[in-house]
């Protein structure tokens, strides 16, 4: 459940400009624009961007990036690794099955530096701007907890759009709606960020990563 005692500390029309520059506009810049920058830094510098405007959101502190209940959630950790496993692997087979389980095979070490740098330099920050960031300074500007849940699963959708693959755009989408719903529904940043790298981990074990690796972008089946 999101807070909306600070709704009117900020002027909705200064809060809907930056969501629209933030959530909309870059995008749909990084999508027209893609291969002219390189996508870790940009990453990373909206990271740092989310993070200078939380720290200016009445009522942040730090510690909620910390705060909230993670692996007592094991529960719901090990159903939706269940899930995604069976989503993912199913997908990889029926799409493309020549590249079933294609890294842990035949590039262990690639597959495993994968496994140990997505949740820091992938999930981290992709969490910090689409959970923290957008429902703690955004989240107010809905009506109510379902609507900026249904607008942050489809942004998160957007977000990917530059991939320029349907499978890509709508299993963000279902992830962006899974994350968003774990984070209101437990008020735990670092649940999310679990969540979210268990998904990645297991798109690129499966061999659907070939769908997220942007050198394969305008080339993926």
């Amino acid at each position: 459940m999101m807070d909306r005692t600070d709704i009117a500390v900020l002027p909705p029309a200064r809060r809907w400009a930056e969501f629209a520059a933030l959530f909309l506009a870059t995008p749909l810049a990084m999508a027209a624009l893609f291969g002219l920058y390189p996508l870790l830094p940009v990453v990373m510098g909206l990271a740092i961007v989310a993070w200078v405007l939380l720290r200016a959101t009445p009522g942040f502190a730090p510690q909620e990036l910390v705060r909230g209940p993670v692996f007592g959630e094991w529960r719901l950790i090990a159903g939706f690794a269940a899930c995604c496993a069976a989503l993912t692997f199913g997908l990889a087979l029926a799409l493309v099955p020549e590249r079933f389980l294609e890294m842990p095979r035949y590039r262990p070490g690639l597959w495993l530096a994968i496994m140990v740098l997505y949740p820091l330099f992938s999930a981290l920050p992709q969490e910090l701007i689409f959970r923290s960031l957008f429902f703690r300074r955004y989240g107010p500007l809905f009506r109510n907890d379902a609507l900026a849940l249904a607008a942050n699963g489809a942004l998160f959708g957007l977000a990917h759009m530059f991939y320029m693959n349907p499978v890509t755009i709508a299993l963000t989408c279902l992830g962006g709606l899974i994350f968003g719903w774990a984070y209101l529904r437990h008020g735990s940043f670092l649940l999310a960020v679990v969540l979210h790298s268990l998904a990645g981990q297991l798109v690129f074990t499966s061999g659907l990563g070939v769908y997220f690796y942007h050198g394969a972008i305008g080339h993926a089946p």
